[in-house]
């Protein structure tokens, strides 16, 4: 191992340690009602539903890999994998507190529950189910508008350019 390596390794493992004695004491300034606050707006938002199949994907790819490697032991493999997954599913709660933090640290308590007010509304929970959909036609109507703006840009710069080099041809032929 190089000394830039050693060096950078070390640099790794200060950040990390220095990040994880600062993360606790900034999550104790959080009062219980601001975190429970907080972890309505996120249920509101749905902001951890996305990372539902992490856990079995990773058993998935897991299983697959183990039985590749031992294809004689794929039924213990079944068997012990499905129990360490069943048994690693309550950590799916770590998840939640942790994102709970990160809101809590980043918004008031009156304004995640503000947040999650609005997001348990009628108008907001249409939002959370349409606003991609919504997010996806903006986004091709601004690549239809931009393609056509950079279309007209380029006819009307080329009209005029057109326009300016025609006389200097003419009177260059008149010359000759």
């Amino acid at each position: 191992m190089t000394f830039i390596s050693r060096m950078r390794d070390s640099a790794v493992a200060a950040v990390m340690a220095l990040t994880l004695v600062g993360a606790p004491a900034y999550a104790a300034d959080i009062s219980e009602s601001h975190l429970k606050a907080s972890y309505d707006a996120v249920a509101a938002l749905r902001l951890t539903d996305q990372y539902d199949t992490i856990l079995p994907q990773t058993a998935g790819a897991l299983q697959t890999q183990l039985i590749q490697k031992n294809p004689d032991l794929a039924d213990k493999i079944t068997e012990l994998v499905q129990a360490k997954t069943l048994e690693m599913a309550s950590r799916r709660a770590d998840l939640e507190k942790e994102v709970a933090t990160v809101y809590a640290n980043s918004f008031s308590e009156a304004e995640l529950k503000e947040i999650a007010a609005f997001y348990q509304s009628a108008t907001g929970k249409k939002l959370i189910s349409e606003g991609p959909i919504a997010t996806r036609e903006v986004i091709k109507a601004v690549d239809i508008w931009q393609r056509g703006l950079a279309r007209d840009l380029a006819e009307a710069v080329g009209k005029d350019l057109s326009a300016e080099v025609a006389p200097a041809s003419t009177e260059e032929k008149k010359a000759e």
